[in-house]
């Protein structure tokens, strides 16, 4: 079990610079932990049309903006080879894969809440219409 929460962070307002409103922001990308996740099932480094290719309905466009968004946060790392033609890689930095294992607990919260999930979908979609 992890330690309870520091005071500062169980009570309002939270600033900025909190760290509940720092981790959101990472994950307010929609592709976030899936590209995270899967270049941690690919060994951590992956070429672009190899990460794609793993997940569906990622469009090119957002999979490089998801890309250019976690190299600026320091997750991901690009390399570039200089071959001809040359080859692009990502991978994860030291950062990105101890972010990877939160990432997996939220996975695991979400197998385990399945049957709860769906039902969640089921309302959205009946309100929806």
């Amino acid at each position: 079990m992890t330690s309870p929460l520091p005071d500062h962070y169980r009570q309002a307002p939270f600033a900025e610079d909190c760290a509940p409103r720092r981790i959101l922001r990472l994950f307010s990308g929609k592709w976030t932990t899936m590209i995270l996740h899967t270049l941690h099932l690919l060994g951590g480094r992956a070429r672009p049309g190899k990460l794609q290719r793993s997940i569906p309905d990622l469009s090119k466009k957002m999979m490089t903006q998801t890309l250019r968004d976690l190299e600026s946060q320091g997750l991901i790392r690009r390399n570039v080879r200089q071959i001809m033609p040359p080859h692009v890689d990502y991978s994860l930095t030291e950062l990105g894969q101890t972010f990877v294992e939160p990432v997996e607990l939220l996975y695991h919260w979400a197998i385990r809440n399945a049957d709860a999930l769906d039902r969640l979908a089921q309302h959205e979609a009946s309100t929806s219409e």
